[in-house]
Parts: C-alpha cells; sequence; structure tokens
C-alpha cells in the first residue's frame, strides 16, 4: 500500500429512493415515532404510488389506466396532488377531488395495515401477479390488496367464477352449493364475490367438500361485507383468498360492485351464471369474460321463474349450458378432461340383439297373435321367428298358449300376491 497517496474521502451515502418516495407521498419514515421497529419496510416507488392510487382514483378507471401507462404511476399521483404537472385531459373537478383524498393519504400505512392482517398488496410485475388480468387493457387492476397464503397466480389459473342472483330461490342456492363443491372435488379454485345468494352458496360448497374458494370484495379487504358473512369471510382467509382493489377501510358502493365483476370475469377460466334476473350483475360478468375470450355459462331454471330469465337469455347469446361440475371442467379444462356420457337408465329390451328385438316389436299387443302372424310383422322367416320367440320366452319377454304368442304381463311393484286364476292384461312394450 502506498502511504505517501493522500486518502480519497468516501462520498456520503445517499438516501435510499424508496425513502424518499416515502416522504414524497406523506408516508411514515424507516422509524416509528415511538422508537418501535417497523411495521414493515418501505415499499419502492411505484408500489407505494400504486397504492396511493387506489385511494385516490376509482377502480377500472381507463383514463387512470393510460395516465399511469405513460407516465407512470408515481408521475400520475404527482399529478393528481398538485405536486407535479397534471395528467393530459385531468379536469378541475377530478383535480379538486383527488386533492381532497390526498389530504388523508398514506399509502405505506395502508400497506401496513394489510400486512398486520397477514396480507400484502400485489402489483402488476410481481410474480404472484395474475398476468390474465392484463386482458383487461387500461382498466387493469392497479395492483390487488389480498388476504390469505396461497399464491394468486397459480390459483388463478385454475380457477371458475360461480355467480349468480343475491336473492335467489332455494334451487339457485342448492345448484350454486353442488357446483361449488363439485368444482372444487375436480380440483378447481371457485371465485365468487362472497355476496348473499348464490354467491355464498357457491364459497361454502367448495369449504364443505374441502376445496379452496377466492373471494373478491367491492370494498377493502379488512371490511367484512356483508356483515352476516363476516364468519365465511374469516373462514375463507384461512384456507383460500379474499382480495379486492380499494386499500384497507375501502367501503362498497353500487358501481365498485359492477367494476369489481370485471376482475372476476378476467381472473377466471370461465364463468357460469346461476340464476340472474335481466339487470343483474352477474350478467355483466358473464358478458364480459365472454369478451375477453373466456368460456360463459349458464344454468338454466324454470321457464316461469323471473330470477332464470336473465340466464335464459344468456343461453340465447350462446353461452355454454351446464348443469354439473363434470361439464363446467370440460368446458374449461385441458385434453381429456370430459363430462361422463349422458344417457338414460338401460331396461332389459335394450341388451336384446335386432333380431330378438324385431319379434317382440312384431307380437301384437293384447290377446298376441299365432307365429305366422308375427313371422309378416317382423319380416322374418317363420323359423327365425319362432327361435326368436323361445328366446324371447325363456327371457320372460312373451308367453305361450299352444300356437299363440302374446307379450308377457309386467312384475307387479304393489308387493301384493296376485288372486288366483286371474292374471293382468298384457301390455305392449312391457319389460
Amino acid at each position: 500500500m502506498d502511504r505517501g497517496r493522500p486518502r480519497r474521502e468516501r462520498p456520503p451515502r445517499r438516501r435510499g429512493r424508496q425513502l424518499r418516495a416515502g416522504a414524497a407521498y406523506g408516508c411514515p419514515s424507516r422509524h416509528r415515532s415511538d422508537g418501535g421497529p417497523p411495521v414493515t419496510a418501505p415499499a419502492s416507488e411505484d408500489r407505494l404510488a400504486r397504492a396511493a392510487l387506489t385511494r385516490l382514483t376509482e377502480p377500472g378507471d381507463e383514463r387512470v389506466g393510460r395516465w399511469v401507462r405513460e407516465m407512470g404511476a408515481a408521475g400520475v399521483v404527482r399529478g393528481l396532488t398538485g405536486t407535479g404537472p397534471a395528467p393530459k385531459g385531468a379536469g378541475r373537478e377530478r383535480l379538486e377531488g383527488c386533492r381532497q383524498r390526498a389530504a388523508a393519504l398514506d399509502p405505506q400505512g395502508d400497506l401496513d395495515a394489510v400486512a398486520r392482517l397477514g396480507g400484502r398488496f400485489v402489483c402488476p410485475g410481481d410474480r404472484e401477479w395474475p398476468r390474465q388480468l392484463d386482458d383487461l387493457g387500461d382498466a387493469r387492476p392497479l395492483g390487488l390488496w389480498v388476504r390469505g397464503g396461497a399464491d394468486l397466480r397459480l390459483w388463478a389459473l385454475r380457477s371458475v367464477a360461480v355467480v349468480g342472483a343475491r336473492a335467489c330461490t332455494d334451487y339457485g342456492s342448492h345448484v350454486a352449493s353442488l357446483l361449488g363443491a363439485g368444482l372444487a372435488r375436480r380440483g378447481w379454485v371457485v371465485v365468487s364475490g362472497a355476496a348473499y345468494g348464490v354467491d355464498g352458496a357457491a364459497h361454502r360448497g367448495a369449504l364443505a367438500a374441502g376445496g379452496v374458494t377466492v373471494a373478491v370484495l367491492a370494498c377493502g379487504v379488512d371490511v367484512p361485507y356483508p356483515r352476516g358473512h363476516a364468519d365465511l369471510l374469516d373462514r375463507i382467509v384461512e384456507r383460500g383468498l379474499v382480495l379486492a382493489e380499494l386499500p384497507p377501510g375501502g367501503h362498497p358502493t353500487r358501481s365498485r360492485f359492477v367494476l369489481r365483476n370485471r376482475v372476476i370475469a378476467a381472473l377466471t377460466r370461465g364463468t357460469v351464471v346461476v340464476e340472474a334476473e335481466y339487470r343483474s350483475g352477474s350478467l355483466v360478468t358473464a358478458r364480459r369474460a365472454r369478451r375477453l375470450g373466456r368460456q360463459t355459462m349458464g344454468v338454466p331454471g324454470p321457464v316461469t321463474s323471473g330470477l332464470s330469465a336473465g340466464v335464459h337469455e344468456l343461453l340465447r347469446e350462446d353461452a355454454a349450458l351446464v348443469t354439473d361440475a363434470d361439464e363446467i371442467a370440460e368446458l374449461v379444462g385441458g385434453i381429456g378432461d370430459l363430462a361422463p356420457e349422458r344417457r338414460g337408465p338401460v331396461v332389459a329390451r335394450d341388451l336384446l340383439a335386432r333380431a330378438a328385438a324385431m319379434v317382440l316389436e312384431a307380437v301384437p299387443g293384447g290377446s298376441g297373435g299365432d307365429a305366422d302372424l308375427i313371422a309378416r310383422n317382423a319380416g322374418l322367416s317363420r323359423d327365425q321367428t319362432l327361435a326368436r320367440l323361445y328366446e324371447l320366452q325363456s327371457l320372460g319377454f312373451v308367453e305361450r298358449r299352444d300356437d299363440h304368442w302374446k307379450l308377457a304381463a309386467p312384475p307387479s311393484t304393489s308387493g301384493n300376491p296376485k288372486p288366483p286364476g286371474r292374471r293382468p292384461s298384457a301390455r305392449r312394450g312391457g319389460s
């Protein structure tokens, strides 16, 4: 070492961009004011900005999505809060509203709040981000607040949405529960909105079958809405995922329910509607799914039920008719994931050879007929006909009285012995 060389002074360490970003958005610093340990490490500038935008703006705003694409999330936050140039096309009313909301803006506090619940904020570009949400274009979520331990991206790859009416009938609740349970048993993740009616039944069906489910909320992930589903949401957090676009404490509104539906549609492989009126939000979900190239399915109901009218309209628009989880899995699953063949019950006469079936059809009803008449009716020779008649007699299809053949009486189902000396009249086609 050259001791004669003057020692170079090391430049002072610069504070990281993460801390500067936190300060810019009014976030807590690395250390708490009470001297205790921090709740979470400061987030990156983009993550903080996206978290801030979930409180500044409404979900699904395509104009905001375009601004983020052009300016970056941090640039949009600065523009909307007055600390930077306003985004192009942002009107005075929008800017005033955002600046009012910015007064209480604390994105790092929101990140800390969801972390205390065991949750996280998942952003585009994260490993856990479901890339199918990118199909929404500028309307894709700015990020998703998530509670639950599972990997959202992996679960979304094999998920199906089951949605429908809140004020559903017993039939709708029963079917939704069966579909949720059936899909769960086949290894599919059931996604719904945690509302009363069909949504809740689908979640419960999946949980009851030992499966997993995802609830997409129109409020914050820490807000139990509806109140009556607080216990259900706790169970979903334990065994599944609860996610939302709104930050912690966000309250639901009518428009936010409608906008939430696009996330359900884009996140899943297909959407099944179980009972819906003409103006149901479930139809919005299904039609959005169809525009995104996802499978759209509906469960039929009584034609006299207004709660099935919307589903029937959807089926007329080329949605697939489904009745159970096997049929759903066939539509959204991979090659070879087929539903079992549907057919009625097999009866004894279905197993007859063709010639025997022709002879049986040729035996006249009522008092029957002789072999010559039966042969003419069957279009077979007399010898062939006799051979088949003896075969049918041994199987219990026909009875013989001398040269006269007639259909055997069907077996009694009453459980009472027949009166002696009386026989019920033979009926054609009995088996």
